[in-house]
């Protein structure tokens, strides 16, 4: 294998997996960069080697892995940070040096063993999603989790992050986390949707759009199933209105929510829980995407700004490609048949496969990819989030950027003083929101949100923070290294 891959695949989750497989399969040199010690993403994560009784979903990866791990041509790099994409468009080259190759992308990364600049000659960035922040009055007490955060303490390390648990938000991964802490010895006090029971009926359309997604749906009834064996209430039309407690959650504000989202006066009730796992849907990880310049659409209901592509699943930056929630978040099963279009795509523009054939191999996975998204649509219909309701839930106190500790009374004060400004940058710029460690993942959603809902702004001219590099935090000494590569 060369020193330099011919393709560089950003995230081992389904996607990833999926594009490493095919790609490698096909004679590409591929180099799969994750930020974890083992390759499965979020939804297949892999539980340490010691671990004897690994869960479902695990389980259900574990084919996809062996196909993985088992193609030649494929190299992991994995514990590493992909931090940069560089050479991509104007003003990004001064940063890391001269421009790559000709046809090459540089990408910085950060390893155990130091940084290191990759040149691939294609880039498909699968980094998949996040859970979405929603801020409310006590968001920041220790114990208020993501319901993601809580997967992963069950799923990685086999640990129970508290005592006591309240699951609330408007997704259904919701059901299989709260199952999961039944199945783990956990206590669930309640699990709360804030969508009402009608509002998720299924429609002919959606029945329709289930066949072919069996194990999605067998998935939720055996997270069911495990929940009414534990009696454990599930309620609808409820929303977390604060989080309580001197140094950690002991409590939190329940509150009543109309048809149409409306706060209901006078069903607030108190809930004791140590633990608040929150989840009210994902947000793409588009930040390498965004930082190379690729295009991107705003879908809320597929999460926000999502990567705009093509039918080969490349971006509007040549040797750049996208899968899986970068695309619009729409689970694994999707993510995989996204993995697998795109290493064809991307084989074709290597040369290592003609058009006809190309063509040929997709043509039954653009079949099965037809259905996934007729499927996630009919779901992401109904459990997409309700801004409005949401942002009910924000007093001016309410800390939104947790880096900065920028409250939403400070946005809501630098737009009265400076009515000319309209964009995320431009707010960023005057009150520091999303200049932090995390780039604005926190706050981003929220942030962007309450300008467009105080200058009646759309959320394409409020835009999103820039994409700066690095796009995490890194040790000095990967972006030192760079410039050694210059």
């Amino acid at each position: 294998m060369n020193e330099q891959p011919d393709v560089v695949v950003v995230g081992a989750g389904p996607a990833g997996l999926a594009a490493a497989a095919t790609l490698g399969r096909h004679g590409a040199d591929v180099l799969v960069v994750d930020e974890q010690q083992r390759p499965g993403g979020q939804i297949y994560r892999q539980p340490p080697a010691g671990f004897t009784r690994p869960g479902r979903q695990a389980k259900a990866g574990r084919a996809l892995l062996a196909e993985a791990e088992s193609t030649p041509n494929v190299r992991w790099l994995p514990d590493s940070t992909a931090w940069g994409v560089f050479g991509t468009r104007a003003g990004l080259d001064d940063y890391a040096g001269p421009a790559p190759g000709p046809g090459r992308i540089r990408v910085g990364v950060h390893t155990p063993d130091g940084g290191r600049v990759l040149e691939p000659s294609a880039l498909v960035l699968t980094a998949g999603a996040y859970d979405l922040p929603v801020p409310f009055p006590g968001w920041t007490l220790p114990g208020v989790l993501t319901a993601g955060g809580v997967q992963t303490f069950v799923k990685a390390q086999g640990l129970l992050p508290g005592h006591r648990f309240v699951l609330a938000g408007g997704h259904p991964l919701l059901l299989v986390v709260a199952a999961q802490l039944v199945d783990a010895g956990a206590r669930v006090v309640e699990v709360a949707f804030s969508q009402h029971p009608r509002v998720l009926l299924p429609g002919p359309r959606d029945l329709l759009a289930a066949f072919g997604s069996a194990g999605k749906l067998a998935e939720g009834a055996a997270a069911l199933r495990t929940l009414r064996r534990a009696r454990v209430p599930i309620r609808f039309g409820t929303v977390i209105r604060s989080a309580h407690g001197d140094d950690a959650l002991d409590s939190v504000n329940m509150s009543r929510v109309d048809s149409g989202g409306v706060l209901m006066p006078g069903t607030e009730r108190i809930v004791g829980c140590d633990v608040l796992a929150l989840g009210y849907g994902f947000v793409p990880s588009t930040e390498l995407a965004r930082q190379a310049g690729c295009a991107v659409d705003w879908r809320p209901g597929e999460g926000g700004w999502v990567v705009a592509h093509d039918a080969w699943m490349r971006t509007s930056v040549p040797g750049v490609s996208v899968a899986g929630e970068l695309t619009g978040v729409a689970g694994a099963e999707q993510a995989e048949v996204e993995g697998r279009l795109a290493a064809y795509g991307t084989l074709q523009a290597l040369g290592l496969l003609d058009a006809d054939r190309a063509s040929a191999l997709a043509r039954p996975v653009r079949r099965v990819l037809a259905r996934r998204r007729r499927f996630a649509a009919a779901v992401l219909s109904r459990f997409a989030p309700a801004p409005a309701t949401l942002g009910a839930l924000v007093t001016d106190e309410t800390v939104l950027c947790r880096c900065e500790e920028v409250r939403a009374g400070d946005i809501r004060q630098a737009l009265a003083e400076h009515p000319h400004l309209g964009t995320a940058n431009a707010v960023k710029l005057v009150t520091r929101a999303g200049m932090g460690l995390c780039q604005g993942r926190s706050c981003a959603p929220a942030v962007c949100g309450l300008i467009a809902a105080q200058t009646g702004r759309t959320p394409e001219q409020v835009g999103t923070f820039t994409a700066q590099p690095p796009v995490k935090p890194v040790p000095l000494d990967a972006l030192a290294a760079a410039e050694r590569h210059a």
